[in-house]
């Protein structure tokens, strides 16, 4: 697939009819759990799941979504999500891009940006990153940024 950034993340998706909204496609907050969806697994192969994040008491948490709805997606359309780290400060923030693909036709339906920010989960304040974010995060960066 024609990816905006090399070898990125990749899930399958597929569109089922809990998706589809009045206009006879998928809905636009689906988009946004599949943004998430991918988000999470990403950051799981990189070793920073949701036990991780516990022991260090540091999670990214999202502060903003930028969504550009390109083409409509229809129930049993198979899709591909592609996600890569695409910057940050090495402090705090940290932007993550998405595309979504119907590979079927090679069209991109969806390209996303999300800023997320470090936090302390047992006070909820920004914190710097930990050494874990930093490496794991870092090589991902170094990868695909």
């Amino acid at each position: 697939m024609n990816w905006d950034a090399p070898e990125p993340f990749t899930l399958p998706l597929a569109v089922g009819p809990d998706d589809i909204d009045g206009l006879g496609h998928a809905n636009n907050a689906v988009y946004v759990a599949w943004l998430e969806r991918c988000a999470w697994r990403h950051s799981q192969q990189l070793g920073l799941d949701l036990a991780e994040y516990r022991r260090l008491d540091r999670a990214m948490a999202v502060v903003r979504h930028e969504i550009d709805y390109l083409a409509a997606a229809y129930e049993g359309d198979a899709l591909v999500m592609a996600t890569w780290i695409a910057d940050w400060d090495e402090k705090i923030r940290m932007n993550r891009r998405f595309q979504l693909v119907r590979p079927a036709d090679g069209v991109t339906v969806l390209r996303a940006q999300t800023t997320f920010v470090c936090i302390e989960l047992s006070s909820g304040k920004a914190k710097r990153m930990p050494g874990a974010f930093l490496s794991g995060y870092g090589a991902a960066l170094m990868r695909h940024g």
